[in-house]
């Protein structure tokens, strides 16, 4: 078994969160990661947050576990930013997403089967979480927002996850302040792309890394309309 696309999810995520956050800061990768998260039915949802920094993205991965009746789990370093986290969801009125509070590998080690992973790269611990989320069996699909400069100074996916981790497609979007994606595949599968999900990709291999990159040429406007990202 592995994760397959729901197009229609993704849509109905996507609208939700446009009309929840509006035109606030980090509405375009709240909006994106929504609509990716619902259309791949994400049961665990993961994001890790700080205090000080942008909500919109929560909120968005907070509908699209109301699409696919999965669970949203935020993972924070301090009281505090639990505190500022908790305040601001529930102003919005997200009640349901679950805060954890800890080092990257106590709260991950809390966390079997993720389905789908937002870490901040402004956070000084990203790879950590990254390093240590246990992947669910039939594939995960995760992201590292803010990832700009991350980019530029040669992040590789194959250097952060665990040993023997199957990435399928990575990709860098110019979303925001950039969104580094990786696609994992299931245990025991093929590196194809599942039947009904997009399905045209742009191959570039970093001649220095060697590490392939794979630019999707989604279907973007089905989800976001005419939208710009």
């Amino acid at each position: 078994m592995k994760l397959v696309w729901t197009p229609d999810t993704a849509l109905k995520a996507y609208v939700c969160t446009v009309k929840t956050c509006g035109n606030s800061k980090e509405s375009s990768v709240a909006e994106f990661l929504s609509a990716m998260a619902a259309g791949w039915n994400a049961k665990l949802i993961v994001e890790s947050w700080s205090k000080g920094g942008p909500i919109a993205t929560s909120i968005g991965l907070a509908v699209a576990a109301k699409h696919t009746c999965g669970r949203h789990v935020c993972a924070v370093p301090d009281e505090g930013s639990r505190s500022e986290y908790v305040k601001a969801m529930h102003a919005a009125g997200m009640r349901e997403t679950e805060v954890l509070v800890g080092e990257a590998e106590e709260v991950m080690a809390g966390l079997v089967g993720v389905d789908f992973l937002v870490a901040d790269c402004r956070r000084r611990d990203f790879v950590r979480i990254l390093r240590f989320a246990k992947l669910s069996n039939k594939g995960a699909v995760l992201a590292c927002k803010n990832a700009f400069q991350q980019f530029v100074s040669g992040f590789k996916w194959h250097g952060v996850l665990q040993r023997g981790t199957r990435v399928v497609k990575t990709v860098y979007l110019p979303v925001g302040q950039g969104l580094d994606m990786a696609h994992i595949g299931s245990h025991g599968g093929s590196c194809e792309s599942s039947k009904g999900g997009p399905s045209r990709w742009i191959k570039h291999v970093d001649q220095h890394s060697g590490e392939e990159h794979l630019y999707r040429d989604i279907k973007l406007n089905e989800i976001m309309g005419n939208r710009r990202l």
